[in-house]
């Protein structure tokens, strides 16, 4: 998934928030980067990192 696939499951929050969390040395390391610079995670990976640091959104 793609920085707004994150944003999305942050809450809909705003790219450059999304980049902000995803800079974050808690946030799971990117898989990959497609097109020379598009960082892409795991979904799995960023929906463990939401329960453990934002268990509200958790539960949406």
């Amino acid at each position: 998934m793609a920085l707004g696939d994150v944003a999305d499951m942050l809450g809909g929050v705003s790219r450059t928030r999304a980049t902000q969390i995803t800079n974050r040395p808690t946030f799971p390391e990117p898989i990959g980067v497609v097109s020379g610079r598009t960082r892409v995670w795991r979904k799995a990976d960023v929906e463990a990192w939401i329960r453990e640091h934002r268990p509200h959104q958790a539960d949406d």
